[in-house]
């Protein structure tokens, strides 16, 4: 288990919601309920989406390297 409060619990919560916000924006429905607000605390949700989308190559070379670092080094 990772603990939020630490630096690489951080790192993980931000990866998972990059990668969550960035599958979501592929349902229709979500997309239009969700992701539409592009200010604010709901724009949140809309940036990390764009992030995912966009630097989908960095995103998933973090996300294997943090699996690894936290299944094998910690």
């Amino acid at each position: 288990m990772t603990n939020v409060y630490s630096l690489d619990g951080i790192l993980v919560f931000g990866l998972m919601l990059i990668c969550t916000c960035a599958y979501l924006k592929k349902v229709p429905r979500i997309n239009s309920w969700l992701l539409s607000e592009k200010k604010g605390v709901w724009g949140v949700f809309y940036k990390a989406a764009i992030i995912g989308t966009r630097l989908h190559i960095a995103v998933a070379i973090s996300c294997l390297t943090m699996a690894f670092y936290i299944v094998f080094l910690k």
